[in-house]
């Protein structure tokens, strides 16, 4: 078996490496249909596989921030981003991302950096579920409502609209964002960007995890431009934050690498998705997969909680966010391949 293991220089570390793929193919995938690097899963997912959190935090971020190009340019085609207000938010997302990195360096020094990241991931992701599925909940109660006067609800509305109540803060400059179709201070991109730059340079994601749902939440933007505008700030902060963590020694390169490998073409298949799967298809798959994610943390806590069934919740760790990876991917190329075969199957009717 030590074929499927390889040595990690710089982290000192044996990893099985056919993990290391279905992660850079899973999340491909799904990051280039959700609109962010994946990190989400993958650094849980490094770490639960033996990477110290440092590690597994710069290592990813470095995998991300080449994948998230590849994604980003395909998006571009597809008139899925809003360049401006991408660019207004580098500001906030590059001073965030720097006072996250050093506190991680801090939190390592004094011997803490699994427990506080591991507890943050967590709570982070129950309340962006929580957030997720009550916008679903208000969302379909809306179209029932809807229904019943003999109306339609708009398609871009959201079951939750705090960004209405942002967009009445009238602070100079204020800006129109084109791809958005919002008009608001440009203050409220960048205090946004700053405050998922923190969370991205302590986590090790490239605050696509927060950023997307940001974006549609309290910017306002509809849902295929938050997934194009958030891939493009996801592959500014990753370049960022490759250069933070590799001089600070905390990225493993080969591992990085053979992701990127599997990322680069999933990256690929993922960002086509989008044009078959639209809205809320998105948004409910995307809050079933932060659910498994936030379970196979627990799982790695209670393996160090129960010490004596620690090689039992590990492996149950290991399994459950390398099967949601797969499962995830498997669901997105599925329903790619049904749309484009409708889309097909249309044109030549229309012929």
């Amino acid at each position: 078996m030590d074929f499927f293991y390889v040595m990690m220089p710089i982290a000192g570390v044996k990893i099985f490496w056919p993990g290391l793929v279905i992660l850079g193919l899973g999340v491909g995938i799904i990051g280039g249909f959700f609109g962010m690097g994946g990190a989400w899963m993958v650094t849980p997912g490094l770490n639960i596989l033996g990477f110290p959190m440092a590690f597994a935090i710069g290592t990813d971020i470095a995998h991300m921030a080449g994948k998230s190009l590849i994604s980003t340019l395909r998006h571009g085609k597809f008139g899925n981003v809003d360049y401006k207000l991408g660019v207004i938010m580098i500001i906030g997302t590059v001073a965030g991302f720097e006072v996250g990195a050093q506190m991680v360096m801090w939190l390592e020094r004094i011997g803490q950096v699994e427990k506080y990241v591991r507890w943050m991931y967590l709570i982070l992701l129950t309340l962006i579920a929580w957030m997720v599925f009550a916008d679903v909940a208000k969302r379909k109660r809306k179209e029932r409502e809807a229904a019943a006067k003999g109306m339609e609800v708009d398609k871009l509305a959201t079951g939750i609209e705090w960004y209405k109540t942002f967009h009445k803060i009238k602070i100079p400059p204020m800006i129109h964002f084109k791809e958005a179709q919002i008009y608001c201070s440009a203050w409220l991109p960048i205090i946004v960007s700053f405050a998922t730059g923190w969370l991205a340079g302590i986590l090790g994601i490239g605050g696509g995890l927060i950023r997307m749902p940001a974006l549609i939440y309290f910017v306002g933007c509809p849902t295929h431009v938050a997934v194009g505008t958030d891939l493009f700030e996801v592959m500014i902060s990753g370049l960022y934050g490759t250069a933070t963590y590799t001089y600070k020694g905390r990225t493993e390169l080969v591992a990085a690498l053979i992701m990127l490998i599997g990322a680069s073409v999933g990256a690929q298949i993922g960002t086509v998705a989008t044009k078959y799967i639209k809205g809320y298809g998105i948004r409910i798959a995307f809050g079933l997969a932060v659910v498994g994610c936030a379970i196979s943390i627990v799982l790695k806590l209670m393996a160090r909680w129960f010490p004596n069934q620690a090689y039992l919740y590990d492996n149950a760790a290991t399994v459950l966010i390398l099967g949601l990876v797969a499962a995830m991917s498997l669901y997105i190329f599925v329903r790619m391949v049904q749309g484009a075969r409708q889309e097909i199957a249309m044109k030549k009717a229309g012929k």
